[in-house]
C-alpha cells in the first residue's frame, strides 16, 4: 500500500487526511494519507524516504514550506518563483517541489464570484503561504498589495522578494478592498487585536485558517457588515492539485466533499 503524509508543526487541526483518504477510496487507490508532526531536524529523514520510495508523496505545512527546499533537486517554476513548496513528488528518481497554492488560491477567490481585478488588498502575516498568495495576487492584477508582520523583517524580506508589495508596521491599517489573516492567529481562537471599526462595509475578510470555520478575525468582518470567508476553498483545490499530480486523476469537488471537511 502506497503512503502519503502531510508534514507540519502544528499539524492537529490539518483535514487532508480526511479528504485525501476519501478521494483515494473514491478513485479505488490503494493507498494511505496520514499527518505527521515534525521538527525542522527530521525534515532531510522523512524527505529521503520519498527518494528511497517508501513514502510516495509529502504535503508540506507550516513552518516547513521554504525549508524543505534544499533538500529537493528540482523545483517547479511556481515554486521556483515563491520560494515555497507545499507538494513534493518523486520523478525519474528527482525529488520534485511544487507550489499548488497558488492554484488553491486562485480558484477559491473566483469560487466566490468577488471581482479582484484592480482591488487592494492588505495581507496579516508574511510566513508561510503568503509568497502564494503575493503571486496570485498580482496575477489576479490587483491595484496594491500591502502586508504587515508582527515581526517587521520577515515582511521586509518578502519585499525584496517580490518588488510590488508595500510593508507597513503591524497594528496599522491602511485603506483596503480586501484583507487576508495569513497568520496562525485565529487557530487556536487567538483574537487580532485590530480595530477594524473605521475601515467601512463591502470588504471581503478572508482567512487562510479553515479549521475553526470562523475565526474571530472572520466573526468581525462580518460583524461590521463585510463579506468573510474562510480558506476551506483554497484547502480544497490546493489538494487537488496535489492529488493530479500524484494520482493522474482529477478528483471530484461536490457537497459531499465539502460536507466532509465540517467540523466535527
Amino acid at each position: 500500500m502506497k503512503k502519503y503524509f502531510v508534514i507540519g508543526n502544528p499539524i492537529n487541526h490539518s483535514l487532508s487526511p480526511k479528504l485525501h483518504n476519501y478521494w483515494l477510496k473514491e478513485n479505488n487507490i490503494d493507498a494511505i494519507y496520514d499527518k505527521k508532526k515534525i521538527d525542522k531536524k527530521d525534515l532531510q529523514t522523512i524527505i529521503s524516504e520519498v527518494k528511497e520510495k517508501k513514502i510516495k508523496g509529502i504535503n508540506v505545512t507550516v513552518p516547513f514550506k521554504k525549508a524543505v527546499i534544499p533538500y529537493l533537486d528540482k523545483l517547479s517554476p511556481e515554486a521556483e518563483q515563491t520560494q515555497s513548496v507545499n507538494t513534493i513528488i518523486l520523478n525519474d528518481d528527482n525529488l520534485i517541489g511544487h507550489n499548488t497554492d497558488i492554484s488553491g488560491f486562485i480558484n477559491a477567490i473566483r469560487g466566490l464570484n468577488y471581482n479582484i481585478d484592480g482591488k487592494k488588498v492588505f495581507i496579516l502575516g508574511a510566513g508561510g503561504v503568503v509568497p502564494s498568495i503575493i503571486f496570485a495576487l498580482n496575477k489576479m492584477n490587483v491595484s496594491e498589495i500591502i502586508i504587515s508582520n508582527r515581526t517587521r523583517q520577515r515582511a521586509d524580506d518578502l519585499k525584496s522578494q517580490f518588488k510590488i508589495i508595500n510593508v507597513i508596521d503591524w497594528g496599522n491599517i491602511p485603506k483596503f478592498d480586501m484583507i487576508i489573516n495569513a497568520t496562525s492567529l485565529g487557530l487556536n481562537n487567538e483574537t487580532i487585536n485590530f480595530n477594524f471599526s473605521d475601515v467601512g462595509d463591502n470588504k471581503l475578510f478572508y482567512d487562510v485558517i479553515y479549521n475553526p470555520r470562523e475565526t474571530s478575525f472572520l466573526k468581525e468582518g462580518k460583524k461590521l457588515g463585510n463579506q468573510s470567508e474562510n480558506g476551506k476553498l483554497m484547502f480544497v483545490y490546493q489538494a487537488l492539485e496535489a492529488f493530479k499530480l500524484w494520482h493522474g486523476i482529477e478528483p471530484k469537488i461536490n457537497n459531499e466533499t465539502l460536507k466532509l471537511l465540517e467540523n466535527d
